[in-house]
């Protein structure tokens, strides 16, 4: 039994199953955990979502950014973006079953039994792996609960960009949904930033990559985010895996296997309009 970890997908079907060849996945033995961004600008979301959701068990994903946006637009609470390609999941015939299964998705995932974290962006810097949990849970219920169309509508916002226990309310959710979901760097100071999509050698002064700005605890798991497609898949810092490699761009879809330590990647042809 392998655990399987592949970056951001962004609706490039042809692109995961060759990779998933390519790393013989086997769907009665192995588990398939997915960065989030399943959909978006590559040219075959609805594939995607289809095949994720009929692995069932043995696929688990968290979402992401334009995860969330598809679920926003669908509920009327964002318009459709020219460059996303995701209209064809909303028309589609068992489009509110894919719809509803991806708001079921949790912000993170942890295996039960191995130390491993997988979230979309990454952890805000002032959270231990105890503080993310609980954060993740509580948005988590919103969004699977009767009041997920609220959350939708009221998520977006760059503020607050500083993590503080009294944050209450949409406040509240609005930061914890950011960090999971949007952010690459921090000032010194921890506040977010979300203007530079960069790497960090050409990024703003000022501003740190979140995964070097947060502090390492002894207990902290193996981390796995996507989300951060400049990174190329480099990351610094020791048990984390950046693997966003810019699939829909023309780069390349990769994955990462816990057991072997082993990084397998397809090159991509540009997707992306």
């Amino acid at each position: 039994m392998a655990n399987c970890f592949v970056g951001d997908i962004q609706g490039c079907y042809d692109d995961l199953r060759r990779l998933l060849d390519l790393a013989r996945f086997d769907p009665t033995h192995d588990t398939l955990w997915l960065c989030g961004d399943l959909v978006a600008r590559g040219p075959d979301s609805l594939s995607v979502l289809r095949f994720v959701r009929e692995l069932g068990e043995r696929a688990i994903t968290v979402l992401g950014n334009h995860d969330l946006h598809l679920l926003a637009v669908a509920g009327g609470h964002a318009p459709l973006k020219k460059k996303d390609r995701i209209e064809e999941i909303i028309k589609a015939p068992d489009g509110l079953a894919l719809l509803d299964w991806l708001r079921h998705r949790p912000l993170l995932a942890e295996h039960p039994e191995h130390p491993l974290l997988m979230v979309h962006a990454g952890l805000a810097p002032a959270w231990d792996v105890s503080t993310a949990r609980r954060c993740a849970r509580e948005v988590e219920s919103l969004l699977q609960g009767d009041q997920h169309q609220w959350l939708l509508k009221h998520m977006y916002g760059d503020q607050p960009d500083r993590w503080s226990e009294s944050l209450t309310g949409i406040e509240r959710y609005r930061y914890i949904i950011n960090v999971f979901t949007r952010m690459r760097f921090c000032y010194f100071d921890g506040r977010l930033d979300f203007k530079c999509k960069l790497g960090p050698k050409e990024s703003t002064p000022g501003l740190r990559p979140w995964f070097e700005q947060r502090e390492h605890h002894v207990d902290d798991p193996i981390i796995i985010f996507g989300h951060w497609a400049a990174l190329m898949g480099q990351c610094p810092v020791p048990d984390i895996k950046a693997l966003d490699t810019g699939c829909v761009w023309g780069n390349s879809l990769t994955l990462w296997r816990y057991e072997d330590d082993a990084l397998i990647a397809t090159p991509c042809p540009a997707h992306a309009k």
